[in-house]
């Protein structure tokens, strides 16, 4: 599965290295010092606590960074996106929807579809779905891996959210969102009966594995046959090392 980073222009350097703390990890933020630079009038504070509750978790900081979704920054708009995605909770999951459909900040969405993926909550389907067949590559790639982070969330979110990823396997212009789409289904059929919902995802990730030009993206559905160790698609992969 393929991932990004942030974009690395948006990172502002800290004055200390990860060297000055080898063999220990770095000390977080003080969750008491970074909940009032939330509200900050400086748009510097705000992004430096928004940017330190990517590290923390606190239930207090949830409805301050809700509203920093809505900042005229976009820097501190994604950082609280990222954010919200390390506290997840079923109060931001509205509010991201609701961002993710007005944000014309690609950076911003992609953290907005990342964050939704660790809600975990079927209020996101839809708008997921929407942004893998619609969007810009980067938050293509990043819908369809929050996809497959609700595999859990239950049997209709997994039915709902497996046609569009085989869609995508299929059709994606862009390599990495067809590794990202084959990882998903990997993850979402292993909770699945044997259905014809079932049925059809096998046949698409036996299809990439057999006709995807791009090594990396059979690699990525063998990886999910294996996982998933449906018998055929076993069969295939064995069937395809003695062809080679």
């Amino acid at each position: 599965m393929y991932n990004e980073d942030l974009n690395l222009q948006n990172i502002q350097p800290t004055g200390e290295s990860p060297l000055d703390y080898i063999g220990e990890e770095p000390p977080k933020p003080d969750p008491e010092e970074m909940l009032p630079l939330l509200t900050s009038s400086e748009p510097s504070q705000r992004m430096m606590a928004a940017r330190a509750f990517c590290e923390l978790q606190d239930e207090r900081a949830i409805p301050p960074l809700i509203k920093l979704l809505q900042d005229d920054c976009p820097l501190i708009r994604v950082s609280a996106a990222y954010a919200l995605g390390r506290n997840p909770s079923p109060d931001a999951v509205e509010p991201l929807i609701k961002q993710l459909s007005l944000d014309f900040n690609g950076y911003v969405r992609k953290g907005i579809v990342w964050a939704l993926g660790n809600c975990r909550d079927r209020r996101s389907l839809e708008p997921l779905v929407d942004a893998l067949r619609t969007d810009i590559p980067a938050v293509r790639l990043w819908s369809a891996s929050s996809l497959g982070q609700m595999a859990k969330v239950s049997y209709e979110v997994v039915v709902g959210g497996i046609p569009p990823l085989i869609e995508g396997l299929r059709r994606d212009s862009m390599i990495v969102v067809r590794s990202n789409c084959a990882w998903a289904i990997g993850q979402l059929c292993r909770e699945l009966p044997s259905n014809i919902v079932y049925a059809g995802a096998i046949d698409a990730l036996i299809e990439a594995l057999e006709e995807d030009e791009d090594m990396g993206v059979r690699e990525d559905a063998k990886s999910s046959l294996l996982r998933v160790g449906d018998p055929r698609g076993l069969q295939v992969i064995e069937d395809l090392a003695m062809d080679n």
